[in-house]
């Protein structure tokens, strides 16, 4: 019994996630000031003092991008004039252009963007995307070779093509005209193509240097048809285009892509492209509870024809939320499905095909989601068997499977990173002598440096700081594995080795409500580099909370303030982990509206939980093994740190033999006379809470005196 109940301490819902949270300084004067000068709200202020912004001119551009002047992207892009001039010759000439895109959600927009546009001004323009089973990321010999037989004069590479140094050489050496367009990495050696457009290769200052690959493929089409005088009817459907593209690769929404999504967002909802109108519908009607599609050979086309009469909730119809929505649908389709889905959605005109395609984007995210919890869990199982026990002492976690997906191995990569907080490196087995993974970091940990690191073990691996893939033969894993232990422990800490949460600011439940969310819509559209922002609550109460779907945490709470109690709902998703919540406890949270017969409330997504300070004394480091006596409401106690197993157990006795146990980053302690008859109680409860900070104080006490 006693080897259970301490087995029983130890099960991950006994403990909190393990966090670090970073909460920005409050500049409460400077905010006030700001907000004067620039007449919004000391709390937006302040969230903008977070995100960098010191004048009031910075606040301007920021709160309205419109109001920015833009360079024109000829005198920022040196090869922009060749790219038009090679473009505009091919169109009057009728020669033939093929697009060599990629199969993630940047690289097909981009491709259906250029297609779009390239056919409307009168190209004659095709399109090839390497598959992402058999060929790997970006344009190849094999590709080049099929562009010649089929008589193509130009190859337009979009979100690729900038380290295709040996493929655009020989595409040169057959006489085809090359034109790059891509956003990553400059490497040593740039390919000989004809022109090549990189925000990287423009200054560091430039209000385009954030673009994602859609964004030079929009710069792109937009100069042709300024060039050509053709730009009616085609802005708006480019722009809705990049606006998809730039949220689904996570793109940074500042500079000119905080002014162009913006300003997509707004027309999104209305947008004349069917296959936006489809992605719409289909998405609002997955989002509406209790709706099922119907089975059978012709139940998707009778759900294409309901679609069609569907009307849509509220929160469907948000320009914010349309974005954010229709991104993982496309983005499903290029870790799983025919990226050629994709594009025949994004360029046809025909609603009917459109839908059609945004059925099967539909379903293919819920495989998608499925396959990534099955693996999810499996990687979970692994890693608790095999590592967790290491992971101090390892620093990174090298996870290989076979039978994993690795079109969503990277998925599950960011959630294991969020769970254990340490870079993985996760791969599967393409066969029995090949692997295949991909990578995701924590902020002191660069993945393209470990790659870098480990270059004579991998076969082909590219990244950036936070992400990255690679290949490698079977043979070197644990080689590798040995080798990136070595490279993590060079550059972290223990204390990096929990997830980062970074707070912008301390808010009382009484201060949420509509206005303040509101006030928030300034700061939108959130995304990369541009945050959702996240507020917290001391001390809060736990009053309600109960698991709901697939392991998520339904829950109220609650915090008194000058007598008055103020409650609030919030949603945990993914936390079945962390069930039962303690009674007692700072949260973390965004906030959300949500809608429900009618009316709309402002609820708390939690995304942070810690003991309240008082406890987090006892939590962090136990003082030496001792023991003492202290007194406590007129009683008598002995206590003191004893071992167990293999951390150390604060033990609180009082003078009827009565012992309460806890171990340190426990929530739950042991109460009893004997460990065979002890009772599980929660240690943030007032009651146990405040004899637990007198036994602290006594053994504080005692350590001073030695």
């Amino acid at each position: 019994m006693l080897d259970r109940a301490v087995s029983e301490l130890s099960k991950p819902n006994r403990r909190l996630p393990n966090q670090r949270w970073q909460i920005y300084p409050q500049k409460p004067e400077f905010a006030q000031k700001l907000a004067v000068l620039t007449n919004i709200s000391p709390i937006i202020s302040q969230l903008l003092i977070n995100r960098g912004m010191e004048t009031p001119e910075q606040v301007q551009a920021f709160l309205e991008p419109e109001s920015l002047v833009l360079p024109l992207p000829l005198e920022e892009f040196p090869d922009l004039a060749i790219s038009l001039e090679l473009l505009q010759n091919a169109i009057a000439s009728q020669t033939k252009i093929a697009i060599c895109g990629d199969y993630d959600a940047d690289g097909m927009t981009s491709t259906a963007l250029l297609l779009r546009s390239l056919r409307t001004l009168g190209a004659q323009v095709d399109y090839a995307i390497p598959s992402r089973m058999h060929e790997g990321y970006g344009i190849n010999k094999r590709i080049v070779e099929e562009f010649h037989s089929e008589g193509v004069g130009l190859i337009l590479t979009v979100d690729n093509g900038i380290s295709a140094f040996e493929p655009v050489a020989r595409a040169r050496e057959l006489g085809l005209a090359v034109i790059i367009t891509d956003h990553h990495d400059i490497p040593q050696k740039l390919p000989p193509a004809n022109a090549i457009l990189n925000p990287k290769l423009i200054a560091e200052s430039s209000p385009y240097r954030g673009v994602a690959g859609v964004g030079v493929a929009y710069i792109l089409a937009v100069s042709l048809a300024q060039q050509l005088g053709e730009t009616k009817g085609l802005i708006q459907p480019m722009l809705a285009l990049f606006t998809l593209g730039t949220i689904a690769d996570l793109a940074p929404l500042t500079g000119v892509n905080r002014r162009w999504v913006k300003r997509g967002l707004q027309h999104l909802p209305k947008s004349n492209l069917a296959g936006v109108q489809a992605l719409i519908q289909v998405g609002g009607v997955q989002a509406r509870e209790g709706e099922q599609g119907s089975k059978g050979a012709g139940g998707a086309e009778e759900k294409i024809l309901n679609l069609k009469s569907k009307i849509q909730n509220p929160k469907s119809l948000k320009p914010e939320d349309i974005g954010f929505r229709l991104g993982p649908r496309i983005n499903a389709i290029g870790r799983i499905g025919n990226p050629q889905t994709v594009i025949e959605l994004l360029t046809t005109d025909d609603m009917g095909v459109a839908l059609e395609r945004a059925m099967q984007c539909e379903q293919i995210n819920a495989s998608r989601q499925l396959m990534c919890e099955q693996i999810e869990q499996e990687a979970i199982a692994y890693v608790e068997a095999e590592f967790v026990a290491s992971l101090q002492q390892n620093r990174v976690l090298v996870v290989v499977q076979p039978n994993w997906h690795h079109g969503v191995i990277g998925i599950v990569a960011s959630r294991l990173v969020e769970r254990y907080g340490v870079p993985v490196f996760i791969g599967t087995y393409e066969d029995e002598q090949h692997i295949r993974g991909s990578a995701r970091s924590i902020p002191e940990f660069h993945v393209f440096e470990a790659l870098e690191y480990c270059h004579d073990l991998l076969g082909k691996f590219g990244g950036h700081k936070a992400a990255g893939g690679f290949s490698l033969p079977a043979e070197n894993l644990q080689v590798l594995r040995s080798r990136l232990i070595e490279f993590a422990n060079q550059c972290l800490e223990p204390q990096h080795l929990k997830p980062l949460l970074k707070i912008d600011a301390e808010v009382n439940l009484n201060q949420i409500n509509q206005q303040l969310y509101q006030q928030l819509n300034a700061l939108h559209p959130c995304g990369m580099d541009n945050p959702d922002p996240v507020f917290w609550t001391p001390n809060v109460q736990v009053v309600e909370q109960k698991i709901v779907g697939k392991g998520h945490i339904k829950l109220t709470i609650a915090q008194t303030i000058d007598n008055q109690e103020y409650k609030i709902k919030a949603i945990a998703w993914r936390w079945g982990d962390y069930f039962r919540l303690p009674s007692r406890v700072d949260v973390a949270y965004k906030l959300q509206e949500n809608y429900f017969n009618g009316n709309t409330t402002i609820e708390l997504e939690l995304i942070g939980v810690r003991l309240p300070i008082q406890l987090q004394q006892f939590f962090a480091s136990p003082p030496i093994q001792s023991s003492t006596t202290f007194e406590y409401n007129k009683r008598h106690y002995t206590c003191g740190f004893y071992k167990n197993g293999i951390e150390a157990e604060l033990r609180i006795k009082n003078s009827e033999g009565k012992v309460l146990a806890m171990q340190p980053g426990h929530t739950i302690g042991l109460l009893g006379t004997n460990r065979q008859n002890a009772k599980e109680v929660d240690i943030s409860q007032p009651q146990y809470n405040n004899i637990i900070q007198a036994a602290l104080q006594a053994l504080s006490m005692l350590s001073a005196e030695l």
